[in-house]
């Protein structure tokens, strides 16, 4: 299948209602992330890795370049408004619409229509260029939906990494991933990501039909 790039902040009204596929809860600990990446206890606790850019033939890159662009950083915000997840990262000048609370048709931006005890989530990416690291700047728990590299994903990769808030996460180049979702209303993150921000993307319901579901009440 060709994947088309998505616009990362659709509007509801393009969004049809689709099924969801539930994922699996985790607790985040040093043990269940191992692949995925690391808990850190600072912004600075980890080196954000730089990938080398790749050789386009049989040629190889010169040693000591292709990996010099460095990192960016920033406030990476987070903040429901209604139903419905926004989240703006100040490190790439980017913002998102990261899912809904209900279905898209249902959702409102005005007030919060139904508990928030899944979010239905439309999208997932990684970055090919270097690893990416999110530390809370505020108390609170929040989850963040990951599945390990491979372009050959589907819904069933994907695991929902429960965090009871203190700590943060770093996570290794190429891992999927979507923006993280607070249990708060709103909470903001220090980011530091590779600086040429590569983005693979997966658009689950062009893809597959569903969303996925995924569950914010600990279970």
């Amino acid at each position: 299948m060709n994947a088309v790039a998505p616009d990362l902040a659709p509007a509801l009204a393009d969004m049809p209602d689709r099924p969801g596929f539930e994922i699996p809860q985790v607790e985040a600990t040093a043990e269940t992330l191992q692949g995925y990446g690391e808990l850190i206890d600072g912004p600075d606790a980890r080196t954000v890795e730089v990938v080398r850019w790749p050789a386009e033939g049989w040629r190889p890159v010169d040693p000591g370049t292709g990996d010099e662009a460095g990192t960016t950083e920033g406030n990476f915000e987070f903040w429901w408004s209604g139903d419905v997840l926004r989240a703006r990262n100040e490190a790439v000048k980017d913002h998102y619409v990261t899912g809904w609370a209900c279905d898209p048709s249902k959702a409102s931006e005005e007030a919060a229509t139904v508990p928030r005890t899944h979010m239905q989530m439309w999208h997932a990416n990684y970055h090919p260029d270097g690893g990416q690291l999110f530390f809370p700047l505020e108390p609170g728990a929040f989850v963040i939906p990951l599945a390990l590299p491979g372009d050959d994903i589907e819904p069933a990769s994907f695991k929902a990494f429960h965090f009871t808030g203190g700590q943060g996460l770093y996570i290794h180049p190429n891992v999927w991933h979507e923006t993280i979702i607070p249990l708060a209303d709103r909470m903001r993150f220090f980011d530091r990501q590779g600086k040429v921000h590569a983005r693979v993307s997966v658009d689950f319901g062009r893809e597959f039909e569903v969303y996925l579901s995924v569950p914010l009440v600990h279970s």
